[in-house]
């Protein structure tokens, strides 16, 4: 990277939304290992509990407490699902670059800087970290998940006319502008076959980028469902054929 390239990334802000749901076990985790990343641009938290029941806000509050100006911490005042708290991080966000991390140890931040970079160097408007592509160690585990992200994967992609490997990821990184005009509706899981559907007709450049992935099993406190899994066949249908 040049030095102009890096002087302008050196003004830039990253925004890490975190919503958070029953995660008191793993949320101070993930955060320390957050905020242990380097990277050539600032950085804003923003965690965003949708109405916790087991302890997880007290966590988040003390974390607060201990790091002042470096996060901003929203509670919803009752459950409304993973895509309305995305949509309350988004509201709230400032800085140039949005990064959307679940709270669950799945996915590692140390990786950040590879997902950032496609962006950094202007190539970019929305970058993929997709669990099916690349080198990296994945745990092994629930093989008809696997078949269902890969199945939904090529639905939307039939009706996006994109390549992509791994729809479903939760690693996905915007510039803000690209997301400030997107009218978002679904509270949970469907967040993202919409968001897919959506920027597909944005005519930005989209790219993706190969993730480790350390899954968890439902006894681990996985919570997305088969029947998210139906409902997301809805959304994909929904958004790309009557947007």
């Amino acid at each position: 990277m040049t030095g102009r390239k890096i002087a302008e990334n050196s003004k830039m802000k990253l925004t890490v939304i975190i919503p958070v749901y029953n995660e008191a076990a793993t949320i101070e985790t993930v955060f320390q290992r957050l905020v242990s990343v380097s990277l050539p641009l600032g950085k804003e938290i923003i965690i965003v509990d949708d109405c916790s029941t087991d302890g997880t806000g007290d966590v988040i509050q003390r974390l607060k407490q201990e790091r002042g100006e470096d996060l901003t911490c929203l509670f919803h005042d009752r459950k409304r699902g993973k895509g309305a708290a995305i949509r309350s991080g988004f509201a709230a966000a400032t800085g140039d670059i949005l990064l959307i991390l679940d709270a669950d140890l799945e996915y590692d931040p140390a990786e950040y800087p590879k997902l950032l970079a496609p962006i950094l160097a202007g190539k970019a408007d929305v970058v993929y970290g997709s669990r099916f592509v690349g080198s990296q160690p994945h745990r092994v585990l629930l093989f008809w998940h696997s078949v269902g992200n890969r199945f939904l994967t090529l639905l939307s992609n039939m009706l996006t006319n994109l390549n992509l490997t791994d729809m479903e990821t939760c690693y996905k990184v915007f510039r803000k502008e690209i997301v400030a005009g997107l009218a978002l509706r679904e509270d949970r899981f469907g967040f993202e076959p919409e968001i897919t559907a959506k920027i597909s007709k944005l005519n930005c450049r989209i790219y993706e980028v190969g993730i480790s992935y350390s899954g968890r099993t439902y006894a681990e406190g996985k919570k997305i469902n088969w029947k998210d899994g139906l409902w997301a066949i809805w959304c994909i249908l929904r958004y790309n054929l009557f947007p």
